[in-house]
């Protein structure tokens, strides 16, 4: 029997996460994602990722020496960042960005320090092109700044509050890693063929860019705003699903629960938007579409995504929407390069077989 996709074939034993879909669980090296997003930083978690255990204090402010060191672009790598055209897709931008750091330092076999570099240069890369795309002045990282900070300080130019910083980076710290995804996959693809991680990396943002894995959020958005108010949900998300429209930020392939990081994100929402009638907004909405889906579905489980409450922190923070698949891609190194470690640690090349169902002469 074919398994198109191959749906619920296991290709691979990881300790790097487990997506329990049934249960509502995602486990990072044996912690809940839900904890840690809540009480841990950035660094803190990818440390986790990387090396298997949460850092000792010592351990954190190296690591986080580490990341800040490596933000820095070469000057070759900034010159291409400026001739690329602004007509080119910002992930394809990025792409071409993070394949011209593939010199000899990143020769078969991957490591941990491979993974600090293109971890802590990502987001200087990202908000490079951003800011060009926008013909606005390229900023230079803040060295004072951790990671999420001088993320959206390169953005924006303004260091941001610890409200913005706390959202983005309870966010970031639940897209990091996500277990078997298509990108991750990917990666994993790439590096069994003992090709070098940026090649592994470069070819998971191909695959992050599909708007069936990584697409932005803003359906959500537009959900959202074409609701406007509280009273119009009931019959606008009625109209939806008697029209057998998709419900945009419900349902998930692998979630049967509520999405963990669903859980999480909407918690932050209710810190930092407690008089914000847009996030008023989204809480509202998603009780009503959770109770109508199970009128009009029942027994599907279709419960809040991730998508939803992302699309609520973006918002939040006044990040733009072209900026929503981008950061994705930036918390998500972190998972992908953990990937590229282990699968290089007990390698076997992935080669699938097809069955033929063309003509025989």
């Amino acid at each position: 029997m074919v398994q198109k996709g191959l749906r619920n074939v296991i290709a691979a034993e990881t300790s790097i996460s487990l997506v329990d879909g049934d249960n509502g669980h995602l486990i990072y090296r044996g912690y809940d994602a839900r904890d840690i997003a809540l009480n841990k930083s950035f660094e803190e978690v990818t440390y986790l990722l990387w090396y298997g255990h949460l850092p000792t204090e010592d351990e954190k402010k190296e690591f986080s020496i580490s990341l800040k060191i490596n933000r820095h672009l070469p000057p070759y790598v900034a010159q291409i960042i400026r001739a690329l055209p602004n007509e080119m897709e910002i992930m394809n931008q990025i792409q071409t960005a993070i394949a011209a750091l593939g010199t000899s330092k990143f020769k078969w076999k991957p490591s941990v320090e491979q993974a600090i570099r293109l971890a802590a240069v990502i987001p200087t890369i990202t908000a490079a092109i951003y800011r060009k795309i926008n013909r606005k002045e390229i900023i230079q990282p803040n060295m004072e700044l951790n990671h999420v900070e001088n993320y959206l300080y390169m953005l924006t130019g303004e260091v941001p509050t610890s409200t913005h910083t706390r959202a983005l980076e309870a966010y970031m710290i639940l897209t990091m890693e996500h277990g078997m995804n298509a990108s991750t996959f990917a990666s994993r693809v790439v590096s069994s063929t003992e090709s070098d991680m940026v090649s592994a990396v470069t070819g998971a943002i191909g695959a992050m860019k599909g708007p069936l894995h990584g697409g932005a959020p803003t359906g959500v958005i537009d959900m959202l705003n074409e609701i406007k108010e509280k009273d119009r949900a009931e019959t606008w998300i009625r109209r939806k699903l008697e029209n057998k429209e998709y419900l945009m930020g419900f349902g998930h392939r692998i979630y049967k629960t509520r999405d963990p990081r669903a859980e999480v994100l909407s918690k932050i929402c209710k810190q930092i938007g407690q008089d914000d009638p847009w996030l008023n907004l989204a809480n509202f909405v998603e009780e009503k579409a959770i109770q109508l889906l199970e009128e009009y579905k029942p027994g599907r489980k279709l419960y809040t995504n991730v998508e939803f409450y992302a699309a609520a922190v973006m918002r939040a923070i006044d990040m733009s929407p072209k900026l929503f698949t981008p950061t994705f891609t930036v918390s998500r190194m972190v998972g992908w390069t953990a990937h590229v470690i282990e699968q290089s640690l007990d390698n076997t090349i992935f080669r699938p077989e097809a069955k033929y169902v063309g003509a025989h002469y």
